[in-house]
């Protein structure tokens, strides 16, 4: 999984050098380095246990790494995590959990613009609904519409299609390709 850290080509949008990870006294990660470049799509593969959740975690700053560094060079706020476990408030409404999102992200989207990443995943009418109500493959897609209002420059999908139907799965894949086609880097 090592590349050279100076191969010409997009922008880099973080650097992972010799990274590590440790539960007890069981290594789960060892020498990892890796560049992410803008508009690049890498795809991490491996065994169940293999440590892919804790590699995408520890890239999305979300973990840290023991031994090792990991570098970030896009914009502060820029790097967005989609996990088989949402990031969405039940007790919310779809509407008010993007408000609350983009807010976090200092996007402040309007009315108008919530409504429209609520289409863009099949979840329009459903928009004053409490997200503790709706479907595994519903809270996956509310939760894909938070990212797309975090507008990421660097993405991370750790098995973004659990729990999505056939369609939702291709929305995923036209997504994923859109983001990457405007420039985003995407790890999955």
């Amino acid at each position: 999984m090592a590349m050279p850290a100076s191969r010409p080509g997009p922008e880099i949008l973080l650097r992972l050098g010799k990274v590590g990870k440790f539960y007890g006294e069981r290594p789960v990660l060892r020498g990892i380095e890796v560049e992410v470049r803008a508009a690049e799509v890498l795809l991490v593969v491996g065994k169940n246990g293999a440590g892919k959740s804790t590699l995408l975690r520890i890239m999305a700053g979300l973990a840290r790494p023991e031994p090792g560094h990991v570098e970030h060079f896009a914009e502060p706020g820029q790097a967005a995590f989609l996990g088989h476990r949402p990031f969405v408030y039940p007790r919310l409404t779809a509407d008010a959990n993007l408000a609350f999102w983009s807010r976090m992200h200092g996007r402040n989207l309007d009315r108008q613009g919530r409504m429209a990443l609520l289409s863009r995943v099949g979840l329009a009418d459903f928009a004053d609904e409490p997200a503790g109500v709706f479907s595994r493959g519903m809270t996956q897609r509310l939760d894909l519409a938070r990212v797309f209002a975090q507008a990421p420059s660097l993405l991370f999908l750790d098995e973004p299609a659990s729990g999505l139907d056939a369609g939702s799965a291709a929305l995923l894949r036209r997504e994923i390709a859109a983001l990457r086609s405007a420039g985003a880097g995407v790890v999955m």
